[in-house]
């Protein structure tokens, strides 16, 4: 399965080749904010963590993984610019029941290009795809209550507020919301 390029965007799943890709992300602290608190990755945690992580649940024939978002020539001043990401995988993927009919959506991209759309864009393009999937139901996305920015980008998709749950982290369990979409 693969996402088609949208009107600004290409995609294309990510591999071990882009730890690089994913250390430079993670360096903003604002970028970070929700994620950890903006604490910066070091690039033992991107191969030691991440990228372990990005391999156990990357499926090219279902379209899960993380996908690196790049701008096409026609964006940006830089052509081809790795802006970002978007992640696709069953919710509840690392419990002892993940959900295969309802699928986690994720993003992070650099700070440059909030409030250009380029979220909302690439994550509809995701939806579209797994629209396509007939045993896709619904997809979900997580979200931190104070990231007003990742709810409006939900919002946008037509997702819906579906309930406030514990998840866990290192600092132990945190408080989210899910939103959800029936596709």
């Amino acid at each position: 399965m693969k996402i088609p390029n949208s009107a600004r965007l290409q995609f294309e799943l990510m591999d071990d080749n882009d730890a690089p890709l994913l250390f430079e992300l993670d360096q903003d602290p604002v970028v970070m904010r929700f994620i950890n608190g903006g604490r910066a990755a070091t690039m033992d945690e991107i191969k030691n963590a991440t990228l372990p992580r990005m391999r156990a649940y990357t499926n090219p024939a279902q379209g899960w993984g993380l996908w690196k978002v790049t701008t096409l020539a026609s964006q940006l001043d830089n052509p081809s610019c790795f802006i970002g990401w978007i992640l696709v995988r069953p919710m509840g993927f690392f419990s002892d029941t993940p959900a295969l009919h309802d699928i986690e959506i994720g993003w992070r991209f650099k700070q440059m290009t909030w409030g250009k759309g380029y979220a909302t864009e690439a994550a509809k393009a995701v939806l579209q795809m797994l629209a396509q999937q007939a045993e896709v139901s619904h997809v979900s996305a997580i979200v931190d209550p104070a990231n007003l920015s990742s709810i409006g980008v939900m919002e946008k998709l037509g997702m819906q507020f579906f309930k406030r749950d514990s998840y866990p982290s290192p600092d132990g369990p945190e408080e989210m919301l899910c939103y959800q979409i029936a596709v």
